[in-house]
């Protein structure tokens, strides 16, 4: 599908590589990709080896995506790499950057919603750049929060 597709993206280059390869340029050189499109099994693999890079699982927003025929819009799963991260629930210990993340590719894959999901982006990103953090990914001299409060923290920023 892939290859197909590629046909009406002619700027975009494919590679293809074997997954251990993979995971050993991605802790190299990660600036290397842009997108990876894997099976499941092998993309659970390096969303969790990857989450280490931007600091915690917690950050990372995740799609499984499905073209509908010629549409614009794309049927899929969206969800934060960690999942429902049941062993924490209800403790206000989960960092819900990753889940907020994964509506801000909802919204611009499946529904074309690109500015809000822009917006929701921007927000995530002013509210870390003002310090504020969850524990998983708490360094010295930032704010500590809790999943209510950075997820109110960064709703507060969507204009």
């Amino acid at each position: 599908i892939v290859l197909e597709m590629a046909i009406e993206y002619p700027d975009v280059e494919i590679e293809h590589m074997l997954v251990d390869t993979c995971a050993m340029h991605l802790i190299r050189q990660p600036s290397r990709f842009d997108v990876i499109v894997t099976e499941n099994t092998f993309g659970d693999i390096i969303t969790d080896e990857t989450s280490v890079m931007s600091g915690s699982m917690g950050m990372l927003p995740s799609a499984s995506l499905n073209m509908q025929g010629s549409s614009k819009r794309t049927v899929g799963m969206y969800e934060p790499i960690h999942g429902s991260a049941p062993d924490i629930a209800g403790q206000d210990k989960a960092n819900p950057v990753g889940m907020i993340l994964s509506l801000a590719l909802m919204l611009r894959y499946s529904l074309n919603l690109d500015e809000e999901a822009s917006a929701i982006e921007q927000a995530v990103e002013d509210v870390l750049a003002e310090g504020y953090r969850t524990l998983d990914i708490m360094e010295p001299n930032m704010k500590p929060m809790g999943t209510l409060g950075m997820g109110t923290a960064i709703s507060g920023k969507i204009g």
